[in-house]
């Protein structure tokens, strides 16, 4: 029997033509015997400018759908997961080699639900700069990643770009929250309020800067907006961890 582990990516057409080094860092991948990775890709929008750079492997589905942005799209590529688990992979990003058996391995322990690892930035130049607040190698107790966050301007002790979550949990927390961003820090908070996690200290993403990044706008950082972002995403992790029946981990 063959085991599926879903990569999901949002892409719109500026980033487009960073696809095909996220399609090598796939490639590189090495996964444990029974298991094999599935590639859906999500256009945010219904452009041209997506299709010629995704790869013409059988592994690959290309969906597109009205602009909404990364969340939107995220959750729209759910409908075409076939995986027991769902990693994400932003399409300007890429996962160094063993990235994708370690998650499997996190996920494999008992009571673990989704998985995070550490981040590098990989700046235009080439260079890598890390975060200097990683926590140690090993589980994340429910709430923990709340109050890190909370505690430190919103910026949480683990990156949800790296996210490999239980396919079934992630569905049943609605997928990605209906944000204008941060909808992956949503996610995260609401996957720390009910369950717990892991997290690799090996690197697992490779989180690439560069000026069309949606991160890198003006708008990202707007005070009045992410004030409403962060207010939204605290309360949501709250009222879930306030319901006890939510519990999966014990």
């Amino acid at each position: 029997m063959v085991h599926v582990i879903s990569v999901i990516t949002a892409v719109h057409g500026p980033s487009a033509e960073h696809l095909p080094a996220a399609y090598k860092s796939l490639c590189e991948q090495q996964l444990p015997d029974g298991w094999e990775w599935q590639w859906v890709i999500q256009e945010d929008g219904e452009t041209g400018a997506v299709a010629p750079y995704v790869p013409a492997d059988s592994r690959i589905t290309f969906g597109q759908g009205r602009h909404g942005r990364a969340g939107v799209a995220r959750t729209l590529a759910l409908s075409r997961a076939e995986g027991q688990f769902v990693k994400v992979l932003d399409s300007d990003d890429m996962l160094p080699p063993g990235t994708l058996a370690r998650d499997l391995a996190a996920l494999a322990k008992p009571g673990i639900c989704w998985a995070t690892s550490r981040v590098l930035d990989l700046l235009p130049d080439g260079s890598t700069v890390g975060f200097d607040q990683d926590p140690p190698e090993g589980p994340i107790e429910r709430g923990a990643v709340l109050a890190h966050w909370k505690a430190h301007d919103f910026r949480a002790q683990v990156h949800p770009a790296t996210l490999c979550v239980r396919r079934d949990l992630l569905l049943a927390l609605g997928g990605w929250m209906a944000l204008p961003a941060s909808e992956d820090t949503g996610l995260l908070m609401a996957l720390d309020a009910v369950s717990r996690g892991w997290f690799t200290a090996k690197t697992g993403l490779l989180y690439r800067k560069w000026p069309g990044q949606v991160t890198s706008q003006a708008a990202h950082v707007h005070e009045g907006e992410r004030s409403a972002r962060m207010a939204v995403v605290e309360q949501r992790a709250r009222a879930l961890a306030a319901l006890e029946d939510w519990r999966i981990d014990r």
